[in-house]
């Protein structure tokens, strides 16, 4: 157990390798609680929605989920979201150590718009995840138990249903952190322990097994996806960062919009790369990339992927060298690493490392 985000977190049930395997062939399940979540209603909430965040909230129909991010004006990232819009409100998932300055940031750019707007903290609401091919296959057995009304295998990707689960209203998407076919469900803290109970009891035709952090690590650099503090800071913007799938530069003002707009328009200083790097020894946060003997950027994760057995990181590296040979100083000792394109890994096969 670690603290994580003023959280005691699992590193680990039983062995990372182990449970990042469960998730990539089976499935998992996961404790989410400490991620914030938002409501945001009211005559007005559409609009500020729309002028706080970088996608384009016209372009998001009732029940879907799209990926964004809250800038600085200076165009650096304060957090990576998920905006979901549900027939009575939008409601925000955002990460657990910006969830405070996330909600006091929506409560200032309110005022400063003059939005009529409710934005309520929902701390009574918890959130497991499963994830993994037999997903739905779980969830399924739930539902013919009669635990659940929902029909989660109608439930699209980056789409959300509402219904009961274990009698309780509860919200359920088809989205995860993972690189695998996944579900988040939402529903009141006092029902979670049962609803794990009955998640472990339903899955164990299927092999699922809990999973913590350290594979939740492992999963998520494989598929690329960036964590807040790594690939994405207040001095990390999206052009660089490869995350322009979740801006809208054509919509209505945001913070740091036209800052984004003149990066895109000139060209980012650094990208954000893959890397794969000789040995074993693992490149970590922070360590130098070098092209030559030459200073080029730093790694913002790195870890030992136990899907392809070998050593993984992505780098911040200047614009310049992206395409030179570059090396990573790993506690005194360069390591030879190779530019790939992320993802590292995709579910149907063409990711990088096994294509």
């Amino acid at each position: 157990m670690i603290d994580f985000g003023g959280w005691e977190m699992p590193v680990s049930y039983s062995d990372i390798s182990e449970e990042h395997a469960v998730v990539r062939e089976k499935v998992g399940l996961f404790d989410l609680c400490h991620m914030g979540r938002i409501a945001i209603s009211g005559p007005d909430a559409e609009k500020l929605v729309q002028g706080a965040q970088t996608n384009d909230l016209g372009r998001i129909k009732e029940n879907q989920i799209r990926y964004a991010m809250l800038l600085n004006d200076a165009g650096g990232v304060l957090d990576d979201i998920l905006v979901h819009r549900r027939p009575h409100d939008i409601f925000l998932v955002v990460n657990a150590s910006n969830y405070d300055r996330d909600y006091d940031r929506l409560v200032e750019l309110s005022a400063a718009m003059g939005r009529d707007a409710k934005i309520e903290r929902l701390d009574e609401l918890g959130m497991l995840a499963l994830q993994g091919p037999k997903s739905v296959d779980v969830l399924k057995t739930l539902q013919a138990s009669g635990l659940s009304d929902i029909d989660f295998d109608g439930i699209g990707y980056y789409r959300l249903a509402e219904g009961k689960v274990l009698g309780q209203a509860a919200t359920v998407t088809r989205t995860g952190y993972t690189g695998e076919d996944g579900f988040e469900i939402y529903l009141g803290n006092d029902y979670l322990t049962t609803l794990w109970d009955e998640l472990m009891k339903a899955g164990e035709p299927f092999g699922l097994q809990p999973v913590g952090l350290g594979a939740r690590d492992t999963l998520r650099l494989e598929a690329g996806m960036p964590l807040y503090g790594h690939e994405i800071t207040e001095t990390i913007n999206p052009v660089e960062a490869g995350l322009m799938f979740g801006v809208r530069l054509k919509k209505d003002n945001y913070p740091g919009r036209d800052v984004l707009a003149q990066v895109k328009k000139e060209g980012p200083n650094r990208q954000l790369l893959g890397l794969t790097v000789e040995g074993r020894r693992i490149p970590r946060q922070g360590y130098t990339v070098f092209s030559g003997e030459t200073e080029v950027g730093f790694v913002t994760s790195g870890t030992w992927s136990p899907s392809f057995e070998r050593a993984i990181a992505t780098a911040l590296v200047n614009s310049s060298a992206v395409d030179s040979e570059l090396s990573v100083d790993i506690r005194g000792r360069r390591a030879a690493a190779r530019r790939v394109e992320l993802p590292f890994y995709k579910r149907d096969g063409s990711g990088s490392l096994n294509s």
